[in-house]
C-alpha cells in the first residue's frame, strides 16, 4: 500500500480540516498519481473534497466507525478493514488522509509520495516526519519547481 501527502517544512498538512496553501502543481500531480487507483480516506476529509463527492476515476474507500453509507464510497469501519479490503482487491491502493488516517495507516504502507511545500503555515494537523524516521528513506525527487514564489518537490520515500 502507498500514501500520498503534501507537507509544509514543519511536516504540517492542514488546519481546520483543509490545506492552508494548495499548489495547482501538487493537485495535478495528485490527480495523475491516484487516477485509476483505490483511494482510502477518513470520513472527515471527505468534507474537504470538491462538493463532498467521491473522486472520479478512482475506487473511493472511506473509513468511518459511525456513518454506514456515503454515496460513491465503500465504507469500512477500521484501518484494519481498509487494509484487508485493499489487499484483497489487487488494486493499487493509496491512503490520502486525513491526519489520523495517515498515522494509523502508515504501518501498512511501503511507499510514500510526499510533496514538500517549502513554506511554513499555521497547521493543527501534522504528518510524521519521514526524514527523521529510520524506517523510511527518500529514494528520489521526481519533480520540483516553484509556484507563486513557493518552491516544492515531489519525493518518493520507501520503507527500509
Amino acid at each position: 500500500m502507498e500514501l500520498i501527502v503534501a507537507v509544509y517544512d514543519d511536516w504540517g498538512i492542514g488546519c481546520c480540516g483543509t490545506q492552508p496553501i494548495a499548489l495547482s502543481a501538487d493537485r495535478k500531480f495528485f490527480r495523475q498519481e491516484t487516477k485509476g487507483a483505490m483511494v482510502i480516506v477518513g470520513r472527515k476529509t471527505i468534507d474537504d473534497f470538491p462538493g463532498k463527492q467521491a473522486l472520479p476515476g478512482r475506487i473511493n474507500v472511506a473509513i468511518s466507525r459511525n456513518v454506514p453509507e456515503i454515496p460513491g464510497f465503500t465504507v469500512v469501519k477500521s484501518v484494519e478493514e481498509a487494509a484487508e479490503f485493499a489487499a484483497k482487491s489487487g488494486q493499487r491502493a493509496m491512503v490520502i488522509g486525513g491526519g489520523s488516517i495517515y498515522r494509523q495507516m502508515l504501518p501498512y504502507c511501503n511507499k510514500a509520495i510526499v510533496t514538500k511545500v517549502h513554506t511554513t503555515v499555521g497547521c493543527d494537523t501534522y504528518f510524521p516526519n519521514l526524514d527523521e524516521d529510520p524506517a523510511w528513506e527518500m529514494k528520489e525527487i521526481v519533480l520540483s519547481g516553484e509556484e507563486n514564489g513557493i518552491a516544492y518537490e515531489m519525493c518518493i520515500y520507501e520503507r527500509v
